[in-house]
């Protein structure tokens, strides 16, 4: 399975969008509505996914579904 493929499901089951509304381009707070809560529980979730740490700065810079993606597969 992809990143983009895994990462779609966590973000569906964390933040309760629909599978459709999860795009690459889809920015967490604005298009998917994630509040600073939603963003902590979904960054453990990808950790525990994908096998990674994610720091705190790195975390905040992480805004569209792509740039997650992007920062899954550099860690690879």
């Amino acid at each position: 399975m992809m990143v983009f493929e895994k990462l779609q499901q966590i973000i569906v089951d964390e933040l309760g969008v629909s599978k459709d509304e999860v795009t690459l381009e889809a920015d967490l707070n604005d298009d998917l509505g994630a509040d600073s809560l939603d963003a902590v529980e979904l960054i453990m979730a990808i950790e525990d996914e994908f096998d990674l740490s994610v720091s705190d700065d790195v975390a905040q810079e992480l805004k569209t579904v792509q740039n997650i993606v992007d920062y899954i597969e550099a860690q690879k």
